[in-house]
């Protein structure tokens, strides 16, 4: 029979690391744990001093330990990691060691990147709404935000309460981005003084900031990684492409002509560079009135255009995937960082996106015959 030291230290270490989403036992945060009779006192390690889940696992510790038979009082004792222990961990984290980029071709990860002709076709709502409905389907999911001039994720997922975003923690030469609504989410929008600071950055330091988020970025484990990607055709897309060809792309218009026609060249330059089209999304549909008729207000048929001249030449023709309605509460949903997948189900524009999501997920290649790096014993 387990020892009641034992029985915490199993609860304690159950505990999820709301940050690394790994367990503090899988990541050595659990240190000695002592019993009298029934009170017990369990010492966590930090991985940093000021960590900022430091409140949340020492209350989570505290709830899973007092949770154990027999125990009547919990002393959670907070410290922090040595050197020698967080290079460890991190080694454990990392084992190809850093610089690696974990998702270019061979990775299990699905890379898709989202991106646009023109700007204000909402590329970047649809990426949030997407993440937050593969996550509610019970995917794990992240965001790199590959627009640096206009960032808007952070805001769109909750994590710029005030308008000023969540900073990533750092463990030395690794960033951990911070989570909103299970979704892992890296943006340059999160190292700027402030929510209105500029960035005027040329190609060299716009690649190497995609290329260090890809590299120094700790995702861990992910089924979906999307790429909010710049509208156009400039130097972050073609460094997405130069380092994740095998990403697949999504494209987004509206049924306006004149986003319709500058899309296609999105998708040119994505296939120029060997990824794939994986379909076209329209966005802005007709407004559905009061009295029951629809407003085509950008209006229709840009997804179809956008498709047909994606399919030419192709052995397989690119579809459209879906059509998103306008919606108010899309709107308001972005402006309050609460994704209308999740705060309203039952609205169209949220139907039809998590409905994108199932064929997203559908839509992918079989994991068969794939090597894991496992065997049995």
């Amino acid at each position: 029979m387990s020892s009641l030291t034992e029985k915490v230290r199993a609860a304690a270490g159950s505990v999820m690391d709301p940050e690394l989403r790994r367990t503090l036992g899988e990541l050595g945060m659990i240190g000695a744990v002592t019993a009298q009779g029934s009170s017990v006192t369990v010492v966590v390690k930090l991985t940093i001093a000021g960590c900022p889940a430091a409140q949340k696992i020492e209350s989570d510790v505290h709830a899973a330990s007092a949770a154990v038979s027999v125990v009547e009082q919990v002393t959670v004792d907070v410290q922090v990691m040595t050197a020698e222990e967080r290079t460890e961990l991190l080694s454990a984290l990392r084992p190809e060691g850093p610089k690696h980029n974990p998702f270019g071709p061979g990775t299990l990860t699905r890379v898709i990147a989202v991106t646009s002709g023109k700007g204000g076709v909402g590329k970047s709502t649809m990426t949030a709404n997407l993440a937050a409905a593969l996550a509610q389907q019970g995917y794990r999911v992240g965001i790199l935000d590959a627009d640096v001039y206009g960032f808007s994720i952070p805001a769109l997922m909750g994590l710029a309460p005030g308008g000023v975003a969540v900073k990533p923690t750092r463990l030395d030469d690794m960033i951990v981005p911070p989570v909103g609504h299970n979704v892992k989410v890296i943006s340059i929008g999160m190292f700027v003084e402030n929510a209105n600071a500029a960035v005027a950055w040329r190609g060299p330091m716009l690649q190497r900031t995609i290329t260090q988020f890809l590299t120094d970025v700790y995702f861990g484990d992910l089924d979906f990684l999307l790429l909010d990607l710049p509208p156009g055709t400039g130097d972050v897309a073609i460094t997405v492409g130069q380092q994740l060809p095998n990403a697949e792309v999504l494209v987004v218009t509206t049924g306006q002509a004149a986003a319709s026609e500058v899309a296609v060249r999105a998708g040119v330059v994505a296939r120029q560079t060997g990824q794939r089209v994986i379909g076209v999304v329209e966005n802005m549909g007709p407004l559905v009135l009061p009295d029951g008729s629809a407003l085509a207000l950008f209006g229709e048929g840009g997804a179809e255009s956008v498709a047909t001249a994606l399919s030419i030449g192709q052995d397989k023709p690119v579809d459209v995937l879906a059509k998103i309605p306008l919606s108010l509460g899309l709107r308001e949903g972005g402006d309050e960082g609460m994704p209308i997948v999740l705060a309203n189900p039952a609205d169209p524009a949220a139907q039809a996106i998590t409905e994108l999501a199932r064929r997203i997920v559908q839509s992918g290649p079989s994991r068969a015959g794939v090597n894991l790096g496992v065997s049995p014993r």
